[in-house]
């Protein structure tokens, strides 16, 4: 039976396909106070996976806070901002946030009657937990999008409001057992495992792509990201120098947004004449550019130490770019067996890894990454991996 499809029981007792109708939420208020068009076109994974769903047969809703009214359907995707801004939390002194109801998203899930409610992060929990009140018994199901289990006396109150979930999905279930170990998750509330997004990026030509960029090199290393500690940047420029004595054309490309460790980063070229001749520094570069940025690479490369799901990563293998990358468990899950995976701060482990992917076909490479991608990490498996939760979970809802 495909992913997208379900049975119900007719009156005549054989059972016949339906549609099942999800809600997928979302509570966050802008802070910049960003028009809901704005908003919609930066959740582009957030479209493209509830269009996704609705193409495999679910009736598929998104409800999100904004600061203004204002709604649109994308095929047959019904999006809904709902102004918020009553909801935003008040402060009460000493760091101390008090939450408010988002009485307006609350009842207009409940209008919508779903079969399953699915709320996008777990930085809400007293919304959740009223959102599972009023709708009960239509189970809610919450996707981590990068939280940390909370501290101190907040373990209590998010323990007290996720009672209310009937299951949680994680990129990888390995990164639950944090929030269970905390106790904000319970032991036996289900986990899913769900990818947190995708890309609709495709491989195109490399030698196009290296005239549009400028990108170059034998093998051509590609790394974006933030430049901070957990990032370790750091560490991967050790790695790119150990292996340039066996690799005495590669280049390394480093794109980059936010950047606290810049200044170290360029001490750490510029000290050392074999990066100084063989890293160049690219800084920011516009989203719309970054198809061909990935295309003209041979290898993706990313030293983090945590990872929620790994959209970059996503992207250059959505470009048939070969991933060497650390072994975390988002990016474990992402790589599967199409690339490399070493351990965190091991710049020696990750320079053997770089010659050694070096010296295999690249072009093969390539199109197995590119194949596995096509497989595993689309969109449309994503909707799969949500149909199959959702399923579950209305399973395990109260009759």
């Amino acid at each position: 039976m495909p992913c997208g499809s379900s049975l119900i029981s007719s009156s005549t007792g054989v059972e016949v396909a339906r549609r099942l109708r999800v809600v997928q939420v979302t509570f966050d208020v802008d802070a910049g106070r960003r028009a809901p068009e704005a908003l919609l076109a930066e959740r582009g994974t957030l479209v493209e996976t509830a269009i996704a769903l609705q193409q495999r047969g679910v009736e598929a809703y998104v409800v999100a806070a904004a600061h203004e009214d204002w709604s649109t359907t994308r095929s047959g995707v019904h999006f809904e901002f709902l102004n918020e801004q009553g909801a935003l939390p008040v402060e009460i002194g000493a760091g101390v946030r008090l939450p408010r109801r988002p009485k307006r998203i609350i009842q207009r899930i409940a209008a919508l009657a779903p079969d399953v409610v699915h709320v996008h992060g777990l930085h809400h929990p007293l919304a959740v937990r009223q959102l599972a009140d009023a709708i009960a018994p239509v189970p809610v199901l919450a996707q981590d999008h990068g939280s940390r289990p909370p501290v101190g006396w907040r373990r209590h109150a998010h323990r007290w409001a996720y009672r209310g979930l009937r299951g949680a999905a994680f990129t990888s279930r390995e990164q639950a057992s944090a929030f269970v170990g905390a106790r904000t998750l319970s032991a036996t509330l289900p986990i899913f495992e769900v990818l947190g997004g995708s890309s609709r990026f495709t491989p195109g030509s490399q030698t196009q792509a290296r005239s549009a960029t400028g990108l170059h090199g034998n093998p051509c290393m590609l790394w974006t990201g933030r430049l901070d500690a957990n990032k370790d940047p750091l560490m991967m420029l050790s790695a790119f120098e150990q292996a340039a004595s066996d690799l005495p054309n590669a280049r390394l490309w480093c794109c980059y947004g936010s950047a606290p460790l810049l200044d170290a980063v360029r001490a750490r070229v510029d000290e050392s004449p074999v990066l100084r001749s063989r890293v160049t520094l690219l800084g920011t570069q516009p989203r719309a550019a970054m198809e061909t940025f990935f295309r003209a690479a041979d290898f993706y490369l990313q030293a983090s130490w945590r990872e929620a799901s790994g959209f970059s990563l996503t992207e250059a293998m959505a470009c048939g770019v070969s991933p060497i990358v650390t072994d975390i468990p988002a990016s474990r899950r992402i790589v599967g067996s199409v690339g490399s995976l070493t351990p965190c701060g091991d710049a020696a482990a990750m320079s053997r890894a770089l010659v050694e992917r070096a010296q295999r076909n690249r072009v093969d490479q390539r199109r197995q990454v590119r194949a596995d991608f096509e497989a595993r990490l689309t969109f449309e498996a994503i909707a799969c991996e949500l149909r199959s939760a959702y399923d579950a979970v209305i399973s395990l809802a109260p009759t």
